[in-house]
């Protein structure tokens, strides 16, 4: 059978070599960038038309858009990027993606092949160098080389089904229907691209089979604006489990992909032949009468930059309307009782374990600012009569559970993260964030056991008296400082941590505990008031003071990764 499995395997094939390439050239490039690609995104997002140049470079130098979305969806899910500084990239990385479309035009214009083995050789030494940035420039060479390398094979797989009259006549099924033949390639182009989940892969078959003859260009075309849809999923899955502005970012990227495919149809046939004007003026020849594969990829990327870098032009304008209509689209759902819910890494490992890193270290700041909202409620506990004290109490018993929960699903991820490839930095930050998770959570305990002392004394009929309350609060004053303090560490840079003053925090705690300790064994022997008050006392600031103990712990964990 001419066109049986064998030929079937071989496009397969072909297509897996330049996924492969294609996923490691970005990856690679991802890692080059390391930090600065956060740094961008969130130093150059302050208005509209930087957050689209920001777009653009991020993209066309990771070559994804769906990276760059990916990597926007995990921002905003940070809260590092607002909704509309997020649109803005978005809109960018729309045009950075046409990038693409020239490159792989490149492989059909240049005997890219003679240069393929060149590149590996060139690649192959970076791959046994010990330092990690240089193995990331050994893998980009690589993608390079595999990306062209898959496209070749493409092109040599392609059966040639131009002159079968059988596939002409079954082509013509679907290509002359007018703007339904424009309808159903369009939806072709978005499952393909939906199933490869690189619009990329889908785009390079798309050039293959219109230059092999198998697609008038109308039609490819017609597929090239399926795929601007398809791309979004990746963005959308990515943003599922997300907290509900990041699910807001990855639904404005498809309302601004669909929202261009619908008034590009609108004209369809029209801009078609603009397209095809400007590349005669360029030099080009006619897509329509000459199906090369130089005339057919150029007139492509031509239509795709062109659709792009217009359908951003008017957009660009209209930022704060579609921000206004996904946050009617996905209402707030997050409840503001569940403090200890998962918000940044809900949407899995990115692509690099420097963005995961962060999404984890930013999923950490959000865990040591609820253990003070949990400590806070454990303070205002004491002050309640029993019948609110029966109500809070319950209450913090469900967020200790979550906090729990919290910390397994945290230390999940970073054993995830610990299994990818790590730099020595970054196998020592993992480390120390198990060591911080793990400090939160004894924190969570700390605080449910000082509720659980004041519950004891309840179901002994036995209150803390005003006086004793009074001298607990310097306690919680200082100890609410010094979780403030340690919170503040989590979120800055290593080597910025706030050493010296959390310290000094924890020197307070210390020596508050001794004077109460003294004076409570003192009041104990002069009967000032009974053992059983006196143990419940003892027991809420002991506790405090080993709540200063965890605090301090966190804080040293991150000063002993920025003093490397």
């Amino acid at each position: 059978m001419e066109y049986g499995v064998v030929v079937f395997l071989k496009l397969l094939g072909s297509l897996g070599i330049f996924l492969y390439g294609m996923k490691l050239m970005s990856e690679s490039l991802q890692k080059v960038a390391g930090d600065k690609m956060r740094t961008i995104l969130s130093a150059m997002t302050s208005n509209r038309v930087k957050g689209v140049f920001t777009g653009i470079l991020i993209t066309a130098l990771i070559q994804s858009s769906s990276a760059t979305t990916v990597m926007v969806v995990s921002f905003v899910n940070a809260g590092l990027l607002s909704l509309i500084e997020s649109i803005g990239v978005i809109l960018g990385a729309n045009i950075g993606t046409t990038l693409t479309a020239w490159i792989l035009t490149l492989g059909f214009k240049v005997k890219m092949s003679a240069l393929v083995l060149p590149l590996v050789g060139l690649g192959l030494p970076f791959l046994f160098a010990k330092k990690r940035s240089a193995k990331s420039w050994g893998e980009l060479i690589l993608g390079f080389a595999f990306l062209f390398i898959g496209l070749e094979f493409l092109k040599g797989s392609m059966p040639d089904l131009s002159k079968n009259n059988e596939f002409q006549v079954f082509l013509s099924q679907f290509t002359n229907f007018g703007y339904g033949s424009y309808l159903i390639f369009m939806i072709i182009g978005t499952i393909l691209t939906m199933i490869l989940q690189s619009s990329s892969a889908t785009l390079a078959l798309t050039l293959v089979m219109c230059s092999g003859g198998l697609l008038p260009f109308d039609m490819a075309a017609a597929m090239v604006l399926g795929e601007n849809i398809g791309t979004t999923i990746t963005a959308n899955l990515a943003a599922a489990m997300a907290n509900t502005s990041a699910r807001r970012a990855a639904r404005a990227h498809l309302i601004i992909n669909i929202f261009g495919v619908l008034w590009i149809l609108s004209i369809f046939p029209i801009f078609l032949d603009g397209v095809n004007w400007l590349n005669q003026a360029m030099g080009g020849r006619d897509p329509y009468i000459y199906n090369d594969a130089v005339t057919v990829s150029v007139s492509l990327a031509i239509f795709h930059s062109a659709f792009n870098i217009i359908n951003v032009s008017i957009l660009i304008w209209f930022t704060n309307l579609i921000a206004k209509l996904v946050t009617k689209l996905v209402p707030m759902t997050e409840s503001q009782e569940d403090l200890f819910k998962l918000r940044y890494i809900k949407i899995g490992l990115l692509s690099t374990p420097d963005a995961s890193i962060f999404q984890a270290k930013q999923e950490l700041s959000l865990y040591a600012h609820n253990t003070i909202k949990m400590f806070e409620k454990v303070r205002e506990s004491i002050n309640q009569n029993k019948k609110d004290f029966d109500k809070t109490f319950d209450k913090l018993n469900k967020l200790e559970d979550d906090c729990d929960n919290n910390e397994i699903a945290i230390a999940s991820y970073l054993t995830k993260v610990a299994e990818t490839k790590l730099s020595t930095t970054n196998s020592k930050r993992v480390y120390a964030m198990f060591k911080i998770v793990s400090e939160l959570e004894s924190i969570a305990d700390s605080s449910l056991n000082i509720a659980n002392a004041i519950h004891r004394g309840y179901d002994q009929k036995v209150k803390l008296p005003v006086e004793l309350i009074k001298k607990l609060e310097p306690m919680f004053d200082i100890v609410e400082e010094s979780l403030k303090v340690m919170t503040i560490n989590t979120e800055a840079e290593y080597e910025n941590v706030m050493a010296k003053k959390a310290y000094e925090l924890e020197s307070e705690i210390n020596n508050y505990r001794t004077i109460l300790r003294q004076e409570h064994f003192v009041h104990i022997k002069q009967q000032k008031y009974s053992y059983m008050t006196g143990v419940i006392y003892n027991d809420v600031f002991s506790e405090c003071e080993k709540v200063g103990d965890y605090a301090i712990n966190v804080t040293q964990a991150i000063s002993e990764i920025g003093a490397e």
